[in-house]
């Protein structure tokens, strides 16, 4: 029995980290939690006596795991991919109070870990996401990686490589100091609010992309350039009664509320000083899953 509720703790004791992989391979917070709960079966049902390094085990069987739903949501074509014929997916946003993330929440989004990255490990394939999160992520070693691709040593270094490639060319570097982010997040919603059309274009990027994800209920949107998500954000601001100031995955960003209810969960990429990313949820199912209050 001592031995059971020892393993059990030491599980326990990895758990935040056990979800940050899942929820970086996932996007999904509740499939995060579905892939530790299964990590916990098979260790439960493993023998570990000769394990030496029982953290790097659970990591790589959470990653089987994780590998496997991804595979399998594939094979479904459940989700669309976050631009796919007019759809757009966002994975899930982390949204927590300013100064108030708790520790597990801290490993969960650690590294940089924002939603503009997140869209895009979306877009790798289930095999280039294991090899890139595991190894660039949590230094897994690609000796390790392999047998859980069924690759070579080689093959998996190849994988990750590609992956890297896409991702660094898909999201550029952004700016850092979260004070200076939340100043230009300030700036678009007073513009917003006032419907000041030049002044949204001036903390705006040209290029600027917005993606809004609203699930089967709401129809998603995919706008790019200035002007148009300008347009797009005084008349959203029309509806939106309340807009609260967040961090949604350690950066700053707004939950927008009506009627005590949330509309949307905006998450901000800036560059420069001006916003060159825009990433909205405004599914109802996902926003009520979140557990936001006004």
């Amino acid at each position: 029995m001592s031995d059971d509720v020892s393993l059990a703790e030491r599980f326990e004791a990895e758990r935040p980290g056990l979800r940050a992989v899942a929820y970086r391979m996932l996007g999904s917070l509740a499939e995060a939690e579905d892939a530790v709960q299964e990590t916990w079966l098979k260790l439960a049902r493993a023998d570990v006596s000769e394990v030496k390094n029982l953290g790097a085990w659970l990591t790589t069987v959470a990653g089987r795991v994780c590998l496997d739903m991804l595979r399998s949501r594939t094979s479904r074509r459940e989700d669309p991919l976050p631009e796919q014929e007019g759809s757009v997916r966002l994975p899930d946003p982390v949204v927590t109070r300013a100064g108030r993330v708790d520790p597990e929440q801290e490993v969960l989004i650690a590294d940089a870990m924002g939603i503009a990255l997140m869209v895009v490990l979306e877009t790798l394939s289930p095999a280039e996401r294991l090899a890139f999160v595991l190894h660039d992520m949590f230094d897994v070693p690609f000796d390790d990686i392999a047998p859980v691709l069924g690759r070579t040593t080689v093959s998996t270094r190849q994988l990750a490589s590609r992956a890297r490639r896409r991702v660094q060319g898909a999201v550029p570097a952004a700016d850092t100091d979260n004070a200076r982010k939340h100043d230009v997040v300030n700036a678009f919603l007073t513009a917003s609010r006032g419907g000041d059309f030049e002044a949204l274009l001036a903390v705006l990027d040209p290029e600027v992309v917005a993606r809004s994800d609203g699930g089967t209920r709401v129809p998603s949107v995919l706008r790019r350039g200035a002007a148009d998500v300008a347009s797009q954000a005084i008349t959203f601001a029309r509806f939106a009664a309340d807009a609260r100031p967040v961090l949604v995955n350690g950066t700053p960003g707004v939950v927008a509320f009506a009627e005590g209810r949330p509309m949307s969960v905006m998450s901000f990429t800036i560059r420069d000083g001006r916003i060159t990313g825009l990433d909205i949820l405004t599914d109802p199912d996902r926003l009520s899953a979140l557990g936001l209050s006004a």
